[in-house]
Formats: C-alpha cells, structure tokens, sequence
C-alpha cells in the first residue's frame, strides 16, 4: 500500500493506493505541528505503508519547502519520497467543480480538497513509477 500526504498549514489531505485504486481518506485537521505529526505517526503505524509519498512545491516556495521538510522530519517513517505538488490543489478543484458552491466551500473547510489533492500527488507518483507492483 502506498499512502500520499498533502501537508499544509491547517489540513493535512491523505489518500492510498491498494491494489491500483487510489482513494481519497480523511483528512488531518492540524491544530498545532506537534499534534498533527503525532496523528499522522499513529496512522502510518496502523496502516503500515510501503511507501509515504508526500507533495513538495518547488523551489520558489521556499519557505514552504521547509515548512514540509521539517514536518516530514518528526516522523519515524521511511521510505519517504517527495513529488511536485504543482497544481494539484487546482485539479482537485475541478474535481469537485460539479458541485454547489457550498459544497465546494465545505470541501475546502473540512479538508476533503486536501485529501483529493493527496490523491493527484499520488497518481503521479505512480505514473513516474510505472514498474512499481500496486
């Protein structure tokens, strides 16, 4: 099983891959860093992926990138394989484009974009790793 993180400052987004399916899971509400690397620790014990994948913008976000670099640091995980989170908060919007505004606004609020954010960071990361067995 892989598991992808979209890690923000209030949500973290998740999403796995078993068996070449990849589903959007409930998202990480932060409250504070220490809180929230501890909730994700727990989950990564419970559920023992393979691989975290976890979204990084690029380098002109730099203060981003170490928000997440650091983050990422207070876990006792590995592997750990970083992916460009370009634009993947975008296509989770279009994901969700059918839907009434106030649905879209609660998607936002209640982290669920995230989570479908998670989910673009994970297909990619699967189609640059086309030999990877799901």
């Amino acid at each position: 099983m892989l598991l992808a993180a979209d890690i923000g400052l209030k949500r973290i987004g998740l999403a796995m891959c078993v068996q070449g399916v990849i589903l959007p899971l409930e998202p990480i509400l932060r409250h504070n860093r220490q809180q929230a690397s501890q909730q994700l620790q727990t989950f990564l014990e419970l559920k023992k992926p393979d691989t975290l994948i976890v979204g990084l913008p690029d380098e002109h976000y730099a203060t981003t990138r170490a928000r997440i670099l650091h983050f990422v640091g207070l876990l006792d995980f590995a592997p750990i394989v970083y992916v460009g989170e370009s634009s993947s908060s975008e296509l989770a919007l279009e994901e969700i484009a059918h839907l009434s505004h106030k649905q879209r606004q609660q998607a936002r609020k209640n982290g669920m974009l995230d989570s479908l954010a998670a989910c673009e960071i994970l297909r990619r990361y699967v189609a640059s790793t086309p030999s990877i067995l799901l």
